[in-house]
């Protein structure tokens, strides 16, 4: 069996390497010049990082992160203590986006990952599927995985009309400072006024990466600092607040991010006979549950364990239909709880809630998660 997989991002390789450990001769193509990340630090929960043991590199991932915590606090620096729930239900792994990405290339394998070649259009067949790119070449395979992201072309051939939309109103900024400058005695993740939660974490390698975001902004206005500083002001109410403020003076404007965030909405349906979609080009959400990535190696996952050499190609991709969408419509009624907490604490009780859920449905059941 053969898999073309779109996308060169941290979903399409891990799907590359499931499926080559699955005994799948398998290509990445990616229309970028290079294997890039865009963004800054990435949260992986245990469910990501299970599946980063079954692939085998497990122990590499975690030498490029740094532990942490996701408990909120108040602008004052006060935990928002969520007791029915336990520490598990709290613990990460910040790794930066862009090393996770050069180490999952390196485990594909880079003399199979074709850059600079954009996914076209598909044509499908009883028995293959044709890849046309933007270079003007082709290539067929058994199975395609749209791999590409929010905005994924492949997404737009298979189900028509569904191109990714504003989250209206919702934007963040964040950055990886190397060198704060400032001796941190811990991690913050504060919730404010004005829709604002905001913080920093320390990294692997001595740096550090802040995050502000706000729901229900205006249309922000002055340089990217200016935007941050602004948001940070509602985060602003005591020491930690002010070390928010801090990095982000410390940070060099062309360092900072800024997204205003996207959506995909809800799919009729996620594959064909011989086409299939992974990660954000199915299910791009909201980062304010900082699990999208997460979720995405689970899908990569579950598509290694069910299309095996010589299987029925069609039935795998429609057991992974089955299993995805309602989880997925599960995780969206989760998500909204977040959102639309109307104080800090249920904030901070629905975010546990959440991950909570994430991860013990994923112990409960590995096969389908």
């Amino acid at each position: 069996m053969r898999a073309v997989v779109i996308g060169g991002g941290i979903v399409g390789l891990t799907s590359a390497l499931a499926l080559r450990r699955n005994g799948i001769d398998v290509v990445v193509h990616e229309h970028a010049p290079e294997i890039r990340a865009a963004g800054a630090g990435l949260g992986l929960w245990a469910n990501a990082l299970a599946v980063f043991d079954e692939l085998g590199v497990g122990d590499q991932v975690r030498a490029v992160g740094k532990p942490g915590e996701m408990y909120f606090h108040d602008t004052a620096g006060r935990l928002l203590e969520t007791p029915e729930f336990g520490v598990e239900d709290h613990r990460f792994l910040l790794v930066h986006r862009a090393k996770l990405t050069d180490l999952l290339a390196d485990a594909v394998g880079r003399d199979d990952i074709r850059l600079a070649t954009g996914f076209a259009a598909y044509d499908e067949h009883a028995d293959r599927v044709t890849v046309r790119l933007t270079d003007g070449s082709e290539d067929t395979a058994d199975v395609l995985v749209g791999a590409d992201g929010a905005y994924s072309a492949v997404r737009a051939q298979l189900v028509p009309g569904k191109p990714a939309e504003e989250h209206p109103g919702h934007h963040a900024w964040r950055a990886v400072l190397p060198d704060p400058g400032l001796a941190l005695t811990g991690n913050r993740v504060i919730l404010g006024g004005d829709r604002c939660r905001g913080g920093y974490v320390r990294t692997h390698d001595g740096g550090v990466y802040w995050l502000v975001n706000q729901f229900d902004t205006p249309e922000p206005t002055g340089t990217l600092k200016e935007q941050a500083l602004a948001r940070a002001a509602h985060l602003d109410d005591g020491e930690h607040g002010g070390v928010l403020t801090e990095l982000i003076h410390a940070t060099p404007e062309e360092l900072i991010l800024h997204n205003q965030i996207m959506l995909v909405p809800p799919l009729p349906h996620w594959t064909s006979g011989r086409v299939v979609l992974a990660g954000d080009a199915a299910h791009a959400m909201s980062p304010h549950i900082t699990a999208g990535a997460t979720l995405g190696v689970e899908d990569a996952a579950l598509l290694g364990r069910l299309l095996t050499p010589g299987g029925d190609v069609p039935a795998a991709l429609a057991a992974y239909e089955a299993d995805r969408i309602p989880r997925y419509a599960h995780v969206a009624e989760l998500s909204a709880a977040v959102e639309h907490s109307p104080t800090p604490q249920e904030f901070a009780r629905h975010y546990a809630a959440f991950s909570h859920w994430m991860l013990t449905s994923s112990a409960e059941n590995p096969v389908t998660a």
